[in-house]
C-alpha cells in the first residue's frame, strides 16, 4: 500500500489517462505504419513500435497497480507533533548550519526540485517519528549528516 496526497493520487490518474488515451493510440499507430512497409520479418520499424507498446503496457500496467494500492491521507487528520508521511520538515544541517525543507511523500510523489523526498529515504527515515527541536544523526551514502528538527507543519 502506499500512502499520498490527494494531489499525488490526481497527477497519478491523469497520467494514466495520458497514457491510455494519447500514448497507446500512438503505439498502435505505429505498428500499423511499420506494418504496411512490408515483409514483418525484417522490419525493424515494427519490431521497435512493437517493442515501444510493450514497455507502454507494462507502464501502464504498473500505474494501474499503484492508484489499485493507493491510500489518500486526509491531511487534516494529521498531526504536526512529530514527523510523519506528508510532513514539511524545516530542518538545519548542524554541522554547515545550512536550512533546509523538505515534504516526506510517497515514492510515486518524490521530486526534489519540488522539495519533495519519499519516505523511503535516508533523511526521512531517519527523521519519522522525531518532534520539533529533536537532533537526529541520519546516516547518508557519503557519512552521517546531525539535522535539528526546526518546525514540522503539513505538507
Amino acid at each position: 500500500m502506499a500512502y499520498m496526497s490527494q494531489e499525488g493520487y490526481d497527477k497519478l490518474i491523469a497520467e494514466l489517462q495520458r497514457l491510455e488515451g494519447v500514448e497507446r493510440p500512438k503505439a498502435s499507430a505505429a505498428i500499423a505504419e511499420a506494418r504496411e512497409k512490408g515483409d514483418l520479418s525484417e522490419n525493424s520499424e515494427y519490431d521497435a513500435a512493437k517493442e515501444a507498446q510493450a514497455h507502454l503496457e507494462d507502464k501502464i500496467n504498473q500505474l494501474k497497480m499503484t492508484i489499485a494500492e493507493a491510500k489518500v491521507i486526509d491531511t487534516s487528520r494529521l498531526s504536526t507533533d512529530s514527523v510523519q508521511i506528508l510532513s514539511k520538515v524545516e530542518m538545519t544541517n548542524l554541522t554547515n548550519k545550512a536550512k533546509m525543507s523538505y515534504t516526506i511523500v510517497s515514492e510515486s510523489e518524490a521530486n526534489l526540485r519540488e522539495g519533495k523526498i519519499s519516505i523511503q529515504t535516508p533523511i526521512a527515515q531517519g527523521l519519522l517519528n522525531h518532534k520539533v527541536g529533536d537532533e537526529v544523526e541520519v546516516k547518508i551514502p557519503r557519512g552521517t549528516i546531525k539535522l535539528r528538527i526546526d518546525k514540522i507543519t503539513v505538507g
